[in-house]
This record gives C-alpha cells, structure tokens and sequence, in this order.
C-alpha cells in the first residue's frame, strides 16, 4: 500500500473522503498494519493503536482506526477538507517512525501515555 518516497516519508494511494469524525481516520485493519509495518521495531510487544501521520497537500493529520472507514480510504473530518473536491482517489504520505514522534510531540501528544490528541492542522 505504501513504498519508501524519501527519508521522512512512505507514499501510497488512498480514497480520501470526509466524514463527521473529529480526527482523521482509517478502517483499524489497515491502522494496525500500517503501524506493524512502519512504526514497530520488532523488539517485544509493540502498541499498534499509536496515531499514523499522514500528509495530504502541505497539511499533516494524526490518523486513528475506525472500524467504520472501508479499507483503503483516509476519512478527514469535514471542517478540515474542502469537502466539495472529495471523494478522491489521491497520493497520500504517510510519516516514518522518527517524523511521525516528531510531528506528533510537536503537536501536544503524549507519545508514551497517549492521552493528548491534539490536530495537527491546526
């Protein structure tokens, strides 16, 4: 689904759509995969519930799993899409490991508790 594209990032192609969540969202089976893929480090038990970071345009959103997302799609809360150039196929960034901490502690997330969601776009 997605393939090295430069040192920060993974590019690949998602259905982007918004929807009325509050943060960006991808069908669980797909969240869980991802972050096994990118994020783990094969050492122990790893969390695969950590938010990806995704980049669409110049904008950066922390994605969590929903099990009502189809597989293969990007859901993005309305107020942060233009939601009259969607529903579209679309190439999609995903973080490696080192962006994404970075992106996401600069954001105001407790990497380790997890506990602060904070929108990246904003």
């Amino acid at each position: 689904m997605f393939e090295r594209f430069s040192s920060g990032y993974y590019l690949g192609r998602l259905y982007v759509e918004p929807y009325d969540g509050a943060e960006a969202a991808i069908q669980r089976t797909d969240h869980e995969r991802l972050n096994e893929h990118v994020y783990a480090t094969g050492r122990g038990v790893e969390r695969l519930d950590h938010p990806l970071v995704m980049k669409l345009d110049s904008a950066h959103f922390p994605v969590v799993a929903d099990d009502g997302i189809p597989a293969g799609t990007l859901a993005l809360p309305r107020r942060a899409v233009d939601s009259t150039a969607l529903p579209e196929d679309r190439p999609v960034l995903l973080a490696d490991a080192n962006r994404a901490e970075e992106l996401l502690r600069y954001a105001g997330y407790d990497i380790d508790a997890d506990s602060t969601r904070r929108d990246l776009s904003a």
